[in-house]
């Protein structure tokens, strides 16, 4: 099979593809969140946003929606989305650790580790702050990461396909390192693509903070802008919240601006 050595997220139709299979369970959680914890829910804003697999949900069924990402052509293919279902443009490219909505939003939303591509504490707490002065007070930020057990091992790699139409993806995440001392660990990533006339595989390295729960904890609270409202896995299940607890890997944090 034909390698190529490129950024994932230069595909974006085949990131879409991967990440937008759940997109109905995240959808319905957010819908449920805004409803439960964010009074009036109506302007909403993604920082990294990618392909907008969520933003264009959101404004179909009415929501003011809002995008920046670091990557131009997942922010153009979000944008060219919107405008097949006849919506304006959302996405804009831009840092998370430094772009502030204005005017503010109702709720902002980042589910899928995104945060952990910050790499430093200082580019963590500049995105919470940038997420802050993004939210009205009281405003909600859904923040969706894989957190480090310190009981028991952490899971060792994924992998996942998926398929529409004549295009299909499988995707695999591997461990290359994990420095617990120094916060980081690196993946490997691959999607092996199939077509009706052609396979190949795409690979890339990405590097993710690590955070424990207590790490985690710590970096909410140390913020200090934001309250923690519950907590969640990645079952979605708005009438189970969860504990974390030192196994924990999954965890959604509601949060909500002081």
């Amino acid at each position: 099979m034909e390698v190529r050595h490129a950024q994932l997220y230069d595909y974006p139709s085949y990131y879409d593809l991967v990440f937008g299979s759940d997109w109905k369970a995240e959808f319905d959680f957010l819908s449920e969140c805004f409803e439960r914890f964010g009074g009036q829910v109506d302007r909403v804003f993604e920082p990294a946003c990618g392909t907008g697999r969520l933003l264009f949900r959101l404004a179909k069924v009415g929501y003011e929606v809002h995008g920046i990402d670091l990557n131009p052509k997942a922010v153009v293919y979000c944008n060219d989305r919107m405008l097949r279902h006849d919506l304006p443009p959302a996405a804009v490219v831009a840092d998370m650790t430094e772009y502030q909505l204005t005017p503010q939003a109702d709720a902002a939303f980042n589910m899928i580790n995104s945060f952990r591509h910050l790499v430093t504490a200082r580019q963590a707490d500049s995105h919470f702050k940038a997420v802050a002065q993004s939210l009205r007070k009281g405003g909600l930020y859904i923040l969706g990461l894989h957190l480090t057990p310190t009981d028991g091992r952490p899971t060792e790699g994924e992998s996942w396909s998926a398929r529409r139409g004549h295009l299909g993806v499988t995707t695999r995440l591997l461990p290359i390192d994990r420095d617990l001392e120094n916060r980081s660990e690196r993946f490997r990533m691959e999607y092996d693509i199939y077509t009706p006339k052609r396979s190949f595989r795409i690979e890339d390295e990405i590097e993710f903070r690590t955070y424990t729960r207590d790490q985690m904890q710590s970096q909410i609270s140390d913020f200090g802008g934001f309250e923690i409202m519950e907590t969640y896995d990645f079952r979605y299940d708005l009438a189970h919240p969860v504990q974390l607890n030192n196994e924990t890997e999954d965890a959604v944090y509601v949060l909500r601006r002081r």
